[in-house]
């Protein structure tokens, strides 16, 4: 089940009281939306994963709950709550939930 909001501006928020847990699923939440790129909140239940892709865009992952494995270029990084990856434009990429985790995913179209 995909979910998708926008967040309103000037409010203070904390990343992991904003999206719950879907049993099997992942949500998402839209939190900035504009031309030049995206942010956007999700949460994996373990086990759920975002099979391998790539975007024409650079992206930044920044784990907030919670670990989870990624891929990027056929390379394996353990992240855990704090940790942050880039993945690169145009290069493959996957997501594997290890555990129960809340990502922020950052998109900057260039």
């Amino acid at each position: 089940m995909m979910e998708k909001s926008i967040f309103e501006h000037s409010n203070v928020f904390r990343f992991p009281e904003k999206v719950e847990y879907s049993s099997e699923g992942i949500i998402s939440k839209r939190v900035i939306d504009r031309p030049v790129g995206t942010v956007t909140l999700f949460s994996f239940d373990k086990g759920q994963r975002l099979s391998t892709h790539s975007a024409p865009y650079d992206a930044m992952i920044q784990v907030i709950e919670g670990a989870a494995e990624i891929v990027i270029n056929e390379v394996l990084f353990s992240l855990g709550a704090g940790d942050s990856v880039i993945m690169p434009a145009g290069i493959p990429h996957s997501v594997y939930a290890v555990e129960k985790f809340k990502m922020v995913l950052t998109m900057i179209k260039g």
